[in-house]
């Protein structure tokens, strides 16, 4: 088998909260390499940085919608979160603030999607 197609059938295979996982992995792990990279690597960083805040203003709109399943307080709750990551992405933009409480947001949410241990045998 391909390793195209191995993609493919394991993108299929994902619950849409896998998916959500993997992605704020994905994400974060730019932030985390972003916060890392020489200040004047300003490819790095604001490329990372445009990611996270494409990532949560597009989970801002999905949570905006009133067909959204999760509840009222959750969905107010994250679309605060986002216009709070709009603001810090454009302050660290401007050097005045560090990519962590970011990081520590995604990671955050990041809890709250992995999946859940399973029992010891």
């Amino acid at each position: 088998m391909s390793l195209q197609a191995y993609k493919a059938a394991s993108a299929r295979a994902e619950s849409p909260r896998e998916m959500e996982y993997r992605l704020f992995g994905q994400v974060t792990r730019a932030l985390v390499e972003a916060s890392q990279a020489d200040q004047k690597d300003f490819k790095t960083r604001i490329d990372a940085l445009d990611w996270n805040r494409r990532l949560w203003t597009t989970l801002a709109s999905d949570c905006s919608d009133s067909a959204n399943a999760m509840p009222q307080a959750m969905r107010a709750n994250f679309i605060s979160l986002s216009l709070f990551v709009s603001r810090h992405s454009s302050a660290v933009m401007a050097g005045d603030e560090d990519f962590e409480p970011l990081i520590d947001i995604n990671r955050m949410i990041m809890q709250g999607l992995a999946p859940a241990a399973s029992p010891a045998a």
